[in-house]
């Protein structure tokens, strides 16, 4: 684990709690606890319960959430909709850092006490995606521009995948936060939406400070949690 993290585990692993059912949730986060440092909550749950079943999740748990929404609009926009957030007190807010220096300027100053979090380069996407929709670099030299941009604007962590760890790390320095989706044990034969992946131990040799891991580890889900947790001890492990 990279010095510097603050989050409830020795584990550098965030979970990301990708479900529409609230019970599941509460079930994966009281699971896995040991194992995991924080809970990832996207787009699909926030859009199933809003902020009420954030609230929810925090009344069942003290659990560190990373609230994953990656807001992108004009900065007066995204300004307040951080604000309609903010109180939920999560440990980390994304917003995407390809919606400018003001954009991220105007997250940080409106979630004063949240760690915003830039998103560089979906981890979806390949070199080929990036050229049809009108970036002229490939993903490592656009996600490095895009981790400046963001430190400038006074974001306290960026979301890279892994490919991108070690140029971005050499750009932000050793204590800024990087954040890396993307994460695959090396026995997972499963293929799924993301492009460009790595193994816990790599990612974390590259300079990651937190991995987010969903489907490798929630789909192990069993009632009373024994594979579940178990996989998640695994990961850690492999981390650590």
């Amino acid at each position: 684990m990279r010095k510097g993290q603050t989050l409830t585990s020795n584990s550098p692993i965030i979970l990301a709690i990708d479900t529409p059912d609230l019970e599941i949730a509460r079930l994966w986060i009281q699971s896995t606890r040991d194992y995991i440092c924080g809970y990832k909550l996207g787009l699909e749950f926030f859009t199933t319960f809003g902020t009420e079943g954030v609230k929810k999740l925090r009344e069942a748990s003290d659990a560190d959430l990373f609230l994953d929404l990656k807001f992108h609009d004009i900065p007066n926009t995204v300004a307040k909709a951080v604000k309609q957030v903010a109180h939920l007190s999560p440990k980390f807010l994304t917003v995407h850092a390809s919606g400018g220096k003001a954009m991220v300027s105007a997250a940080v100053v409106n979630a004063p006490t949240v760690d915003i979090a830039a998103v560089t380069i979906l981890t979806s996407l390949t070199s080929v995606d990036l050229a049809e929709v009108g970036f002229a670099q490939p993903p490592l030299d656009s996600a490095v521009r895009l981790a400046q941009l963001a430190q400038a604007a006074g974001a306290r962590a960026v979301v890279c995948s892994p490919h991108e760890i070690a140029a971005v790390r050499q750009s932000v320095g050793p204590d800024f936060t990087i954040i890396t989706p993307g994460i695959r044990p090396a026995t997972d034969s499963k293929g799924d939406d993301q492009a460009r992946t790595m193994t816990p131990h790599d990612a974390m040799a590259l300079g990651a400070t937190y991995l987010v891991i969903g489907r490798p580890i929630t789909r192990h889900w069993t009632s009373g949690g024994e594979a579940m947790r178990a996989e998640a001890a695994h990961m850690a492990d492999q981390a650590c």
